[in-house]
């Protein structure tokens, strides 16, 4: 397809390892200029690193996404260094998944939970609106997840700044057509990204799962076991189980690699042979 991402400057939360940095990487070999953002420092200078390495463009902006003033200072920083901004990737996240009676060891977790993944993609939004319409163009993509679409046991704080994100992204989009195209990615799980390391109850993981707790156990097993089978492992396999990171960026880069006339409104993106429930 016609390359739409040349050019194009990016900003991109949560930029220092996982989707964030799969997703600078993979947009600044298409031409993007990049704007990396997240806390770690050394982690986002090896993000930058790897995409001078290739011979991409990118800048590095420590900023946490919970404070708006330093959301408004990267976004600063970005139209100084670039003179625009063409994509905002809300992609900052974590995912504390606990029951109610899990509250006393979730309830600071569970409040970051809402400061980064609620409010840190509000504050994303609102620091790139005002140059975007001013521009006459924007594109606005929020990752939210599967677990937005509906509750389930063990993930009513997560899946609720989840379906917030949904909120947040349509009413954007119904506010700004015409300047600022929204996308809502919904990934499945994605094992590999180190976003479980999150989890506080592993048995709150369950609740996505319904009557097909047993076969998915099975297929963990296999999958992170030794020889795993190419049937759960290879992307071209129906049956193929655990989504790679790779695979979801290539989405999220998919999405932003559009005609400026054209609008990927909500993906959701699955390992076919998941099994999750929702």
């Amino acid at each position: 397809m016609s390359n739409h991402v040349e050019g194009k400057v990016v900003v991109i939360t949560g930029a220092a390892g996982g989707f964030g940095r799969l997703v600078a990487q993979k947009a600044a070999a298409l031409g993007a200029r990049v704007v990396a953002a997240d806390v770690k420092q050394a982690e986002l200078k090896a993000t930058v690193e790897l995409i001078a390495g290739k011979n991409g463009e990118a800048h590095a902006v420590i900023a946490d996404v919970t404070d708006r003033s330093q959301m408004a200072s990267l976004a600063a920083e970005a139209i100084l260094t670039y003179g625009a901004i063409d994509v905002m990737v809300n992609n900052a996240g974590v995912m504390p998944l606990a029951f109610y009676a899990d509250h006393a060891k979730a309830a600071e977790p569970w409040d970051r939970c809402i400061d980064i993944n609620l409010k840190g993609v509000l504050n994303g939004i609102t620091a790139v609106h005002d140059q975007m319409i001013e521009q006459g163009r924007g594109h606005v993509i929020n990752i939210s997840s599967i677990y937005g679409n509906y509750p389930v046991a063990g993930a009513a704080v997560y899946g609720a700044t989840k379906a917030a994100v949904n909120f947040l992204s349509e009413a954007l989009r119904q506010e700004s057509q015409g300047k600022i195209k929204v996308t809502t990615i919904k990934p499945t799980g994605v094992p590999a990204t180190g976003l479980g390391e999150g989890v506080i109850n592993p048995a709150a993981l369950l609740g996505i799962l319904g009557a097909g707790e047993a076969k998915f156990m099975e297929n963990i097993g296999a999958v992170f076991g030794e020889n795993p089978p190419a049937e759960l492992t290879d992307p071209n396999s129906m049956g193929y189980f655990a989504l790679s990171p790779d695979l979801l960026a290539d989405q999220i880069v998919y999405a932003m690699n559009q005609p400026w006339g054209v609008s990927l409104g909500e993906i959701t993106v699955r390992a076919a042979g998941d099994g999750y429930v929702i």
